[in-house]
């Protein structure tokens, strides 16, 4: 009795990867422009999702926005991501997130080193995880 497995072209996966990714930003803006209007936040720079130098204080709303719109994208992408691929959704939600620390180092010039961004990274990591294996 031989293990079989089904391995996608290519060219499959890479469109699977790119939807998700668009996907991945389109929630993230749409979630930060919901998360500006519950905290009271009149303006906020278009490169907030990359943003890690935001000093994490309770009282800093821009904070709160930026980790909020972070968790939320993160918890819906895990659901919306088994529609898109159906199968091997982790494997995605890890290359979306080796994606999003790429352009935000590029973006901002650095490395992320700072510990509560890698906090947000993680929790809501393991929550993408915890609820795209509920879907199966």
């Amino acid at each position: 009795m031989a293990l079989r497995i089904s391995v996608a072209p290519s060219k499959v996966v890479l469109q699977n990867l790119l939807v998700c990714v668009i996907l991945f930003y389109t929630v993230y803006y749409v979630s930060l422009s919901i998360s500006c209007m519950m905290f009271k936040v009149s303006e906020l720079d278009v490169l907030a999702p990359f943003d890690f130098r935001t000093n994490p204080s309770w009282l800093n709303a821009n904070y709160k926005v930026l980790l909020v719109s972070t968790e939320v994208t993160y918890f819906v992408c895990g659901l919306l991501f088994v529609l898109v691929v159906e199968e091997w959704v982790w494997d995605y939600a890890i290359s979306v997130t080796i994606l999003h620390v790429a352009i935000t180092s590029t973006v901002m010039l650095e490395f992320p080193l700072t510990s509560h961004w890698w906090a947000a990274l993680g929790i809501t990591g393991l929550l993408q995880f915890r609820f795209s294996n509920a879907q199966k």
